[in-house]
């Protein structure tokens, strides 16, 4: 089943990926520099979120949708802060 995961890289920057099924493999490739992006420049990593998906659908359409957040949001996902979380949305909506 895929995942959506979060890494806090050294530079306290933050990372939304997808891995297909093996997390701890994707993390460790992530930290071993496989990947010539934003990760590779910017190690060590930590895994900080990680959330299961049934469907790969359900998982590349939340990554997108991380990956259009803003850094306090990010953090209370992170910290699954759900009360934070919808009040960020509201706020970002002009709601509150």
């Amino acid at each position: 089943m895929p995942w959506v995961y979060i890494l806090r890289c050294a530079d306290g920057s933050y990372y939304t990926g997808l891995a297909q099924a093996d997390l701890e493999r994707r993390v460790a490739e992530h930290e071993a520099g496989r990947y010539d992006g934003w990760t590779a420049k910017r190690r060590p990593v930590a895994l900080v979120f990680a959330e299961e998906f049934p469907l790969a659908i359900q998982a590349i359409e939340m990554e997108e949708r991380i990956k259009r957040w803003s850094r306090a949001k990010k953090e209370a996902l992170i910290a699954r802060d759900w009360e934070r979380l919808k009040e960020l949305a509201r706020n970002r909506q002009g709601l509150a």
